[in-house]
């Protein structure tokens, strides 16, 4: 019970030691000591609240104490009013309750439930960056796209992907910094020397992430060109397939930028990004060659060319076509689209797969086991009915030997005699190391 205009302590029972840690005796000898247990930052609104409830009596408050021993408690303060025969407030008597347990419950459930909305942004983000990623094989858009999330989920001025031009050399592949970053950076170099930089050198090495939160503990730093104006560092390597093939580097010029949680979030990124770049790079060389067995495919054109002639003399025609069908030092072969019984081959073809064509002609593919997949050429007649034709189809059949060859295989279906015929082309992949192993890989995983 207080006074309600003095605001002393009248009456109260023995649970306020259990609560405030404080004895009763402090209150005989000050009856307003209590006031001294308020939490500094509530102090003056549960001063404000005690006056406003001299006047109305009530009062429903809950604040933070102190305790003696440096303790901190949540109170809960309910009071009613005492009137005089006029109505005034003379009296306020009411309870106090100690609900910590309940505010540290209610503090852990906010906790628990900011860590969920956390990780559920996180992850939509990546599902987001991922399928971004995969929807375009354009270097150029990967790499835009892959900073502009990095930069969403990292904040940060400058992030770069560095490439791995050679073992120890490394180019820069882009650059983006934040729009509203104000400070003029360095000029980043076009291309790096990592056997002569330590920290280049560190991730190449050891594949692992490696994050600098004040680089003006770093003596070697101010000669890391293109860098030294930065005093934060984070840097993911870009694995895929096990090799290097490039480093995420994020700069800024505030010290202790990067957490480590931004460490953990740029090494998740780096996963499907290495996987990217890597798609991106095959695609592009895919590109390259299309082009050159886009030229090497001229013998089929001309195959084609002759065969549409033939109505103007079929004799005439059949010489041309016969001449080019023979000459030609690509394999061709002539099957029939029902049981794949064959037709016709030329030389190139009997050298290729070791056939003699007296040897083959009337039987199928099928007899033979060409097909290391019977089942592939099932999928390449319906590829041929829906698009026209097969152009540069990674597929492997097997020599007379039995040793199984990766092939590029081109075909379309003609007439011949009143019945549907599958006119096909076969040549070698490139030798080159790093476009046939890649083909071969996709050639297996399709079969």
């Amino acid at each position: 019970m207080l006074d309600a205009g003095s605001k002393h302590i009248l009456s109260i029972n023995p649970a306020y030691e259990t609560i405030t840690g404080r004895s009763l005796a402090t209150l005989r000898d000050n009856p307003i000591s209590y006031q001294e247990l308020f939490h500094p930052e509530d102090r003056v609104r549960v001063l404000t609240r005690l006056e406003q409830a001299g006047e109305s009596g009530q009062i429903d408050e809950e604040f933070r104490i102190l305790r003696p021993d440096g303790a901190l408690r949540w109170v809960s303060v309910h009071g009613f009013p005492v009137r005089d025969a006029a109505g005034v407030v003379r009296r306020l008597v009411g309870t106090a309750q100690d609900i910590t347990a309940r505010k540290s419950a209610e503090e852990q459930m906010a906790r628990n439930l900011a860590l969920a909305e956390s990780a559920s942004a996180e992850a939509d983000a990546f599902r987001k960056t991922t399928l971004a990623l995969t929807q375009n094989l354009s270097m150029d858009y990967v790499l835009d796209t892959l900073l502009q999330s990095l930069l969403k989920l990292v904040p940060c001025e400058s992030a770069r992907v560095l490439l791995v031009e050679t073992d120890m050399h490394l180019f820069l592949a882009r650059e983006m910094r934040r729009p509203e970053a104000t400070r003029r950076l360095l000029k980043c170099p076009p291309t790096f020397d990592a056997s002569g930089n330590r920290f280049l050198m560190q991730v190449l090495a050891t594949r692992a992430p490696v994050l600098i939160p004040d680089t003006s503990t770093e003596c070697e730093w101010p000669s890391f060109k293109g860098y030294a104006q930065m005093r934060s560092w984070l840097c993911v390597p870009l694995i895929a397939s096990q090799r290097v093939l490039g480093l995420l580097s994020l700069g800024d010029t505030r010290p202790h930028a990067f957490s480590p949680d931004h460490l953990r979030l740029a090494k998740s990124l780096s996963i499907p990004a290495a996987v990217a770049i890597q798609n991106a790079r095959l695609y592009e060389r895919a590109e390259i060659y299309g082009a050159e067995l886009e030229q090497r495919l001229a013998d089929l054109e001309q195959t084609q060319n002759a065969l549409r002639q033939a109505e103007e003399g079929r004799e005439r025609s059949e010489e041309k076509f016969t001449r080019v069908f023979r000459s030609s030092p690509i394999a061709f072969s002539i099957t029939t689209v029902d049981g794949g019984r064959f037709l016709d081959v030329n030389e190139a073809f009997e050298r290729r797969y070791g056939y003699a064509r007296t040897e083959i002609l009337g039987r199928t593919v099928f007899d033979i086991g060409i097909w290391d997949d019977p089942c592939e050429r099932q999928r390449v007649l319906e590829e041929i009915r829906e698009q026209g034709r097969v152009r540069n189809r990674v597929t492997r059949f097997r020599k007379r030997s039995g040793e199984v060859i990766d092939t590029f295989y081109s075909a379309d279906i003609m007439a011949i005699e009143g019945g549907d015929c599958v006119l096909a082309v076969s040549e070698d992949l490139p030798e080159r190391a790093e476009f046939r192993a890649p083909l071969a890989r996709k050639a297996s995983s399709s079969l």
